[in-house]
């Protein structure tokens, strides 16, 4: 199933502004790659402003509910790649699994070493949020966030954190660490939200 803009529109009607498209996956992270050579010792943490927090296995994630959905992914860097599928969890299943609370109005991403996002819980509610575990038919590879990364398409690409590990549910919007850094709390692409200054 294809979510996002409709395939019956040109290729230029899907590409936000100041977008180029590339076929290439390119990788863009910063510090090095974390590397997960046994999955029994992986987990992600789900807490904060629910009634129910989580420690999930990778098995756990396996054995809910999996969806493929496609979509179009738009970097801040300026490049925008079409036609992604995706396989995993929709996030709207974690957090019925986890009871959020109605105070909980964001969200924030923890991924290894430290790196963190921040998303509206209206963004990671969208029926387009995915907790990915697959990209294009294969498991991610460990530049693109092996085991889990989450996947935002209607934002820009630094919300979808790779390498996942907590998901927390808070009333307040804390930065993440590029909104830390200059980047936009919000970063919708089709507002050109790239920097705190836009």
């Amino acid at each position: 199933m294809y979510f996002g803009k409709p395939r019956a529109h040109t290729d230029s009607e899907r590409v936000p502004p100041n977008q180029h498209v590339t076929k290439k996956f390119p990788v863009l992270h910063a510090g090095s790659v974390p590397e997960y050579p046994d999955l029994n010792r992986w987990n992600l943490q789900v807490y904060g402003l629910v009634d129910q927090p989580l420690l999930l296995s990778f098995s756990d994630l396996m054995n809910y509910p999996q969806t493929t959905l496609g979509n179009d992914i738009h970097c801040v860097t300026g490049w925008t790649r079409l036609d992604n599928e995706w396989s995993g969890i929709k996030t709207k299943i974690i957090a019925e699994a986890a009871g959020v609370n109605e105070r909980a109005r964001f969200v924030m991403l923890h991924a290894e070493e430290g790196w963190t996002a921040n998303v509206a819980i209206e963004d990671f509610l969208q029926d387009t949020s995915l907790l990915a575990h697959s990209h294009d038919g294969q498991a991610l590879t460990p530049e693109h966030g092996y085991p889990l990364r989450a996947v935002f398409p209607h934002l820009y690409f630094w919300k979808s954190a790779k390498w996942l590990r907590g998901i927390q549910f808070t009333e307040h919007n804390h930065p993440g660490f590029w909104e830390k850094n200059g980047y936009h709390m919000n970063g919708n692409p089709w507002e050109e939200e790239r920097f705190s200054w836009d």
